[in-house]
């Protein structure tokens, strides 16, 4: 399945965002501590606006956090892992590799070779990443649509990284 013209150049702009957000989201050291914080962090500005999402930090394969705030259902918590799964596998934030795919003309689902069901390419679930280190966990969020769920982890990160 091709994905058309048009949406391959709407996909590219959105790629070159995303991976600014990605060298821009970077932090000096993360520990258990530091995930604990962020996902408190998180959690406590989706409680603010009532959003109905689930909040997840992981390090190195293991759950730090996670919260399911009011409205939040079990599908959520399924996504949010399947979105994890894709920023682990492919080094980025799960709508980084939705557009990647996208911009390349290709859809993700048919193309990537994985097991959709267990690796989604959409959006809200952002590398954790340390400088000299490279990815080191997982932050992310779901219940909303899929760019709101990346717009809300990308704002909570500039604000929690300028801490």
């Amino acid at each position: 399945m091709s994905v058309p013209v048009g949406e391959r150049e709407e996909a590219a702009a959105a790629l070159a965002r995303i991976t600014a957000e990605e060298r821009e989201l970077v932090f000096s050291r993360f520990d258990r501590e530091t995930g604990w914080a962020l996902g408190m962090f998180l959690r406590d500005a989706a409680l603010d606006r009532e959003l109905p999402i689930v909040v997840g930090v992981t390090l190195a394969g293991q759950r730090l956090f996670h919260a399911a705030l009011p409205g939040a259902t079990p599908d959520s918590d399924a996504w949010l892992d399947r979105k994890a799964a894709a920023v682990v596998h492919f080094q980025r934030s799960s709508l980084g590799v939705r557009e990647q795919f996208r911009s390349a003309g290709r859809d993700y689902a048919s193309d990537s070779r994985l097991d959709h069901a267990l690796v989604a390419a959409n959006g809200g679930c952002f590398p954790i990443t340390v400088a000299g280190l490279g990815v080191v966990g997982t932050v992310g969020v779901s219940g909303l649509p899929q760019v709101e769920d990346h717009a809300l982890v990308v704002e909570q990160l500039r604000a929690f990284l300028a801490d």
